[in-house]
């Protein structure tokens, strides 16, 4: 059995899905610059609350994400953590994800089922297998748990005012 057993289509396959949210990260933070280039050289205040709003969505997704294909792609902590840290720096994520792609880190498919490999007889790799054979639970889970994050976030107000 090969380390990454996928029954998963090419369409879904954790370099694509890396990729998409890699690209829509550099997008919202497009979106999230004209907000702030209207808002303080044109005092049209809305749209910082619209793009931020998405652009703190997909932020969220993003680092969401980053767990999923890191485990599944068996990284290091420091890796995701780093590719976390990409999405603060604006349009970081595009050569995080360029440079993971060229050294192969995103090849292969999704981790549904055991291998010969130890660490498959975790409690965590057997849990993120199942999620991952159940992908509609899976996303489901992750956007619940990504809007909770979210919701909890925007009532806490800008990270400026938390310690006031």
């Amino acid at each position: 059995m090969s380390a990454h057993a996928t029954s998963t289509p090419t369409a879904f396959a954790p370099k694509r899905v890396y990729r998409f949210l890699a690209i829509a990260e550099a997008v919202t933070w497009t979106l999230l610059i004209i907000g702030l280039i209207a808002k303080y050289g044109f005092q049209v205040e809305p749209l910082v609350a619209v793009a931020g709003s998405i652009h703190g969505f997909v932020f969220l997704s993003y680092g969401a994400m980053q767990i999923v294909v890191g485990v599944n792609q068996r990284w290091s902590i420091a890796r995701i953590l780093t590719g976390i840290l990409t999405a603060i720096v604006p349009y970081a994520t595009i050569p995080w994800e360029r440079r993971l792609a060229r050294r192969g880190a995103l090849d292969g498919g999704w981790r549904t089922e055991a291998t010969d490999d130890p660490r498959d007889r975790t409690a965590i790799d057997r849990l993120f297998r199942w999620g991952i054979s159940h992908p509609v639970l899976l996303v489901v889970g992750a956007l619940v748990a990504v809007a909770i994050v979210f919701v909890v976030l925007v009532n806490a107000g800008p990270p400026t005012e938390w310690f006031d």
